[in-house]
């Protein structure tokens, strides 16, 4: 086992918007340095179409963000700590795929692809796959094994083979040369350890297991006659696919000579198979079982952990995936969430936000809108019959993912100003967390406290405290605000031997927290009363 005194990992984070690193002291956690790097092509609104639902983004984006990422990191941390770093591990959102040729190359980096939207990566919001979603859980509603069992029952349009039907259908050219289909949080690691050959990609149990369909109770993915009866186009991709997969407190193999060189680091550094992002963000901020982990942001994905011989009898329904060792090695990782949380918010105040962008005045005052609602939103008195909304605006993920759901907002009146209006959306996405609580509770799945993490958790006391609220449980926020590149960066310090267990790493490299929002027993059963509207609401809307 190596002494973790005097060395170094880094965690790096593939976000929606940019691509973190962060280089820290394996003995306790302390930040080196970091660096945020943005993908130009992303910022600039390229190969994207919110209309249809499209959400592409190019590899070259995350290989110019990710090569300038880590060398603006290592910059700032000087010669010394460079020659001691040991590890590097990957956190990516997902399900993040993209068509790759034979060596494992994505096909946006040829030339014939380099314009093409569906050789890029398909961010997991892109929600053009929602035919081919619907055909695969109409098919497995009548196929003779349970495959959703373990992924909730419902399977997503945001989920890998849904995405990989809906490009191979697309194009013809597409199919000719397509050779595998890759998570995004698999092939980075491939990637930097020199891969050239898709056969030899190491797969994480992350991905596999709460996108791609894979469980140890079906001893891996479904039978190929599964998918060739579904569409002989997936035929192919079963057998590509139909190889280990790996936790991510285990190596991918070593940094290759062109990475190595780029960021004059050692050959000897290791690369740590990747996962996604909510679940290495939950290990980031620390995660106990039966502690939900909320990272809040412009959505919400929700983590647990379960003990392997305290897990239930049976799958839960209705959430994202039951993964053995998804989130912490040995134990049962849960993943829930909700479609929209942040982007709700976002969404109020781009409309009230319209005026000033379309009559010439300063859009810097865009900025203000939000914190001004929630300090007058604050203010305002609690009342049972007050406006209440849906949260729906995105869809609903957790529980029943259904991304044809649509928000509402219920009970307005002339008195219905924007601060009234904005707590009712506030409501509605903490009434969502709670119907994921409910959830999970009644599934004999106790939920006995909440972690939040992102930037929702450390922006919004107001928020906060509205969730703690509705919830009644207490919400302790995560010091670290990069808790995806802080959890990989306690993988990789795994990976280098430097701790036996990623617990142990995270035992010794967390932040701690701040103190916890503590719900109010005073307005429990007001928002207990709201929130019986909202389901009834939510009914309303659904049937």
């Amino acid at each position: 086992m190596l002494n973790p005194h005097e060395h170094y990992v880094i965690g790096l984070d593939f976000g929606t918007d940019s691509v973190r690193s962060l280089l820290v002291d394996a003995a306790d956690g302390r930040e080196i340095s970091a660096a945020v790097v943005p993908y130009p092509a992303w910022r600039e609104g390229r190969y994207c179409d919110p209309t249809s639902h499209q959400f592409r983004q190019h590899p070259q984006d995350h290989l110019t963000s990710m090569r300038e990422c880590v060398s603006a990191c290592l910059a700032a941390a000087g010669t010394a700590v460079r020659r001691r770093i040991r590890a590097i591990s990957v956190a990516s959102t997902g399900s993040t795929p993209i068509a790759v040729d034979g060596n494992g190359k994505p096909l946006a980096l040829s030339e014939q692809f380099q314009e093409d939207p569906d050789a890029m990566f398909l961010l997991w919001k892109d929600h053009s796959a929602v035919s081919e979603a619907a055909e695969i859980n109409a098919h497995a509603r009548i196929w003779k094994k349970p495959y959703l069992d373990y992924v909730g029952g419902v399977y997503s349009p945001e989920w890998y083979w849904a995405k990989l039907l809906h490009i191979l259908r697309r194009s013809k050219t597409l199919r000719l040369h397509c050779r595998g289909f890759v998570e995004h949080c698999d092939w980075i690691p491939f990637l930097l350890t020199g891969g050239r050959n898709v056969g030899s990609l190491r797969r994480s149990v992350c991905a596999a297991g709460h996108k791609a369909l894979w469980a140890d109770a079906h001893g891996g993915y479904p039978d190929p006659a599964f998918f060739r009866d579904l569409d002989p186009l997936l035929y192919p991709f079963v057998f590509e696919s139909a190889h280990p997969v790996y936790t991510a407190d285990q190596p991918a193999g070593v940094l290759c000579r062109e990475w190595a060189e780029c960021w004059q680091l050692p050959e000897s550094t290791l690369v740590g198979i990747g996962a996604l992002d909510a679940h290495i963000g939950a290990v980031g901020a620390q995660i106990e079982p039966f502690v939900l982990s909320k990272v809040m942001g412009t959505s919400t994905c929700d983590m647990l952990v379960v003990p392997a011989g305290d897990r239930p009898a049976r799958p839960v329904p209705g959430i994202c995936g039951l993964v053995r060792g998804s989130i912490l090695p040995g134990m049962i990782g849960m993943e829930a969430g909700q479609s929209a949380f942040g982007d709700v918010y976002a969404w109020f105040r781009d409309v009230l936000a319209w005026p000033l962008k379309h009559s010439g005045l300063d859009d810097a005052a865009t900025e203000k809108i939000i914190p001004a609602l929630a300090c007058a939103a604050e203010g305002l008195p609690l009342s049972e019959h007050s406006e209440l909304a849906l949260d729906w605006f995105n869809g609903r993920r957790t529980p029943g993912a259904n991304p044809l759901l649509t928000g509402a907002i219920t009970g307005l009146t002339l008195a219905s100003d924007p601060p009234r209006l904005f707590r009712s959306l506030v409501e509605a996405t903490a009434f969502g967390a709670r119907s994921i609580v409910d959830h999970f509770s009644a599934e004999k799945v106790p939920v006995r406290g909440v972690i939040a993490t992102g930037g929702i958790a450390h922006k919004s006391p107001y928020v906060m405290q509205t969730v703690a609220d509705v919830l009644g449980l207490p919400v302790r926020v995560n010091r670290s605000v990069q808790t995806a590149a802080l959890g990989a960066a306690m993988f990789a310090a795994t990976v280098a031997g430097c701790y036996p267990r990623v617990q142990d790493a995270m035992a010794a490299m967390g932040r701690g927290f701040d103190p916890p929002y503590e719900p109010d027993p005073a307005r429990k059963a007001l928002y207990h009363r709201r929130y019986t509207k909202y389901l009834q609401i939510g009914a309303f809307v659904e049937n």
